[in-house]
Parts: C-alpha cells; sequence; structure tokens
C-alpha cells in the first residue's frame, strides 16, 4: 500500500516525564507533562493561522491533548483513529530506550510482545491514507515512531527523532517524493 499523495499537517504530543526521561512509553498512556502543556498550547496557537479543515488524533491522551488543543483555538471537532496509537514496544515499555531500537527500525529485531516496524509501517499507511481522505488540509496528530513510519514509507530517513509539539507541514512533489516543512513557532508570552 502506497500513501496518498496528498499534502498534510502532522504533529507530535507534547513532552511527557517519560520523554523527557528517555524512556519508551508505546502504548502506556502517560499525560502531557508541565513542558508538553505548554507545548501544545504554543503549537494551537502557531496552527491558528493555517485553513485547517479536519483533525484526526491518536486515541492516547498525550496526542488527544495535543490535538484537543488546537481543536479548540481552530474551532474543530476531534476525529480519533485507533491505527495513529503510538506502537507496541512490549517488554521495552517503561525502560531506557536503546541500541534496540535501530535495529527495530532495521526489521532485525523486535522486542518481545511488541509490533514489528513493518506492521506498524503498514498501519501508519492505513491510518494517514484515511486521514488525507478527509476534507482538509488535514491535521494528523500522533506520535514518534509512528512519524518514523510515516517517513520510511515516504523514502526519507526513517530513524530521525522528530520534536515534540512542532507543526509540521508534508507535502508530495509528485514524483514520489515528499518534503516536510516545520512551522515556525509563534513567540512565548
Amino acid at each position: 500500500m502506497s500513501l496518498n499523495p496528498i499534502p498534510f499537517w502532522y504533529l507530535r504530543h507534547g513532552e511527557t516525564d517519560w520523554n523527557a526521561e528517555g524512556l519508551s512509553q508505546g502504548n502506556v498512556d502517560i499525560p502531557l507533562n508541565h513542558v508538553g502543556l505548554l507545548q501544545a498550547r504554543r503549537a494551537a496557537r502557531t496552527l491558528h493561522p493555517v485553513p485547517i479543515k479536519t483533525i484526526v488524533s491518536s486515541p492516547l491522551s498525550r496526542a488527544k491533548d495535543t490535538a484537543d488543543m488546537a481543536a479548540e483555538v481552530l474551532k474543530l471537532p476531534v476525529l480519533v483513529d485507533e491505527e495513529l496509537r503510538e506502537v507496541g514496544f512490549g517488554v521495552q515499555e517503561g525502560l531506557p530506550m536503546g541500541d534496540w531500537y535501530d535495529d527495530w527500525i532495521a526489521d532485525k529485531f523486535t522486542p518481545e510482545g511488541a509490533e514489528t516496524f513493518a506492521g506498524l509501517r503498514a498501519r501508519a499507511v492505513r491510518a494517514i491514507n484515511r486521514a488525507t481522505a478527509l476534507p482538509g488540509p488535514v491535521l494528523v496528530v500522533g506520535h514518534g515512531a509512528l512519524w518514523r513510519a510515516f517517513r520510511y514509507e515516504a523514502g526519507l530517513p526513517a530513524n530521525v527523532r522528530t520534536p515534540n509539539a512542532l507543526p509540521l507541514h508534508v507535502k508530495p512533489d509528485g514524483k514520489g517524493s515528499w518534503t516536510i516543512e516545520p512551522l515556525e513557532l509563534v513567540p512565548e508570552f
């Protein structure tokens, strides 16, 4: 399955305590911390002038709360897509990120009880294609590993850390490649 060649916006959730500590969250529903709440509010203000028509979010609270803040500013509802949920990291959830992660992305190792990177890629394509089929521009609010899966499927380097709560404009070039442009954040109060 290939990606719909439709531009969209992507927003990774704000910071959580586990992000700050370098721990693998996966499907553990860790809430935004104080910094993450501020980041999400700033991203929402930054997105205010963007003519977004649809917001689709992961069901996990760190993403859904980030999406809700954008929705409040944009005066839109939030649709939830279960397949935008972060990857399940199995036995690695709650533990420090480590060298295993590179092998997981290379499809050489999958932690016990975890979803494969190939499985995540297929799920990410389905979810993003569903989102971009909705009235656009669409804002997709999700997670770091899910974004890596998109990058892989878009032919971009996959193992690139995405900052928390930085709106990204994602555009196909019409020739099979994609560009990603961060939106300059509004100044903090």
